[in-house]
């Protein structure tokens, strides 16, 4: 059974996750640290795990499989669903590949280094139009794959 995974308590593609996934009759799981509003609807699931650090992490990852849609911004949680067979999905609209994750990963340890060095290095852009509008597109194109198969 094909569901969405979203990692929700930074998600700026929440209401975008809800549209596409009752257009497609999809289950969605809303995963957080803390009760977030969602909609009264029966394919929306709200999930509160603990305080812990990486809680949400470590319940979509569990959670996840190969008819599993994850939605991410978190790096290290794209590479742990991408192993457990999940297609993942930056909120961005670009997608975490098996291609693309190690480049990710090592990216992200030299701006942490940079950081801890003292370095100015800014963060990511903002978010735009262009990227809820990508998103969009990623999102309904993997549950029409992931929905063939």
């Amino acid at each position: 059974m094909v569901r969405i995974l979203v990692d929700a308590d930074a998600c700026p593609v929440k209401e975008e996750v809800y549209k596409v996934a009752w257009r497609h009759e999809v289950p969605v799981a809303i995963v957080s640290n803390s009760f977030l509003r969602v909609p009264d609807h029966p394919l929306i699931e709200r999930i509160v795990v603990g305080s812990g650090f990486d809680a949400a992490d470590d319940w979509i990852a569990d959670a996840s499989d190969t008819g599993t849609i994850v939605v991410t911004a978190d790096i290290l949680l794209a590479d742990r669903c991408l192993k457990a067979g999940a297609t993942v999905i930056g909120s961005n609209g670009k997608p975490f590949t098996a291609n693309s994750i190690g480049a990710a990963i090592a990216t992200r340890a030299i701006m942490a280094d940079l950081r801890a060095g003292g370095d100015s290095v800014g963060g990511p852009p903002p978010f735009s139009k262009a990227d809820r509008s990508r998103f969009l597109s990623a999102l309904d194109e993997a549950l029409v794959r992931l929905k063939r198969s």
